[in-house]
């Protein structure tokens, strides 16, 4: 019996190395534009998992801050209200904190103006490290049509050394180089899907960030707001 499963999991072993190695040797097929594309991939991973961690409700909409902003506001104790955004770092504190501190010199239109362009900058690092998946999601399908193009050519011209007779060259011409688009597209296909999917992300955090700072400002007696704050 002890042999028998000895036997098994030598099978297994070699089937792994023998799907590894074909695997290895259909990426290596694809030649040097291979390089590029492999590159992508490793930054769409690198970007996505970042984005995840950064877009984090708790990272961009602390509940515990936006509870203690309304109970500080609300005694207009502005500089408990700055305080507590300092400590904070997240979007809504760097929003609140910009108009936090223009409530004791400024009108209420000047520190809702003050808000929203403070929030135009923090929509816009949110947005910074989504950008490069939609230029891998462009990038990635036009290295690999390139290097379809140069496979294709390199393919006929080894047709036309060999002669017409040697269809099969041609064949294994064709194959390799349609390997260049295969991983393009198997590149570009999870970033064209992972930048909307972040996108959307953040257009709802827009939203969620508005309603939290035209709240903070209805919190001081004596204000209201009516106008958006981030856009």
């Amino acid at each position: 019996m002890n042999h028998w499963f000895l036997l098994q999991g030598e099978a297994a072993a070699g089937r792994i190395n023998t799907d590894l190695g074909s695997l290895f040797d259909v990426l290596t097929q694809g030649g040097l534009l291979m390089a590029p594309i492999l590159l992508c991939s490793v930054l769409v991973v690198a970007y996505a998992l970042e984005r995840l961690m950064a877009l984090r409700r708790g990272r961009i909409l602390p509940g515990s801050l936006l509870t203690g902003l309304h109970d500080a506001l609300g005694r207009r104790d502005l500089h408990r209200a700055q305080s507590l955004c300092e400590t904070d770092g997240s979007p809504l504190a760097s929003i609140a904190l910009a108009g936090i501190r223009r409530m004791n010199t400024s009108s209420l239109p000047e520190v809702e103006k003050t808000m929203e362009d403070a929030g135009l900058r923090e929509v816009s690092r949110l947005k910074k490290n989504v950008r490069p998946l939609s230029v891998v999601a462009g990038v990635a399908p036009l290295l690999g049509l390139l290097g379809t193009v140069f496979g294709m050519i390199e393919a006929f011209n080894v047709v036309a050394d060999a002669g017409l007779g040697k269809q099969e060259l041609l064949a294994s011409g064709i194959a390799k180089a349609l390997v260049t688009t295969g991983a393009g597209l198997s590149v570009a296909i999870p970033a064209f899907f992972l930048y909307h999917f972040f996108m959307g992300r953040i257009a709802r955090f827009v939203l969620e960030l508005d309603e939290a700072c035209v709240s903070l400002l209805d919190a001081v007696p004596g204000a209201g707001a009516e106008s958006e704050i981030v856009s």
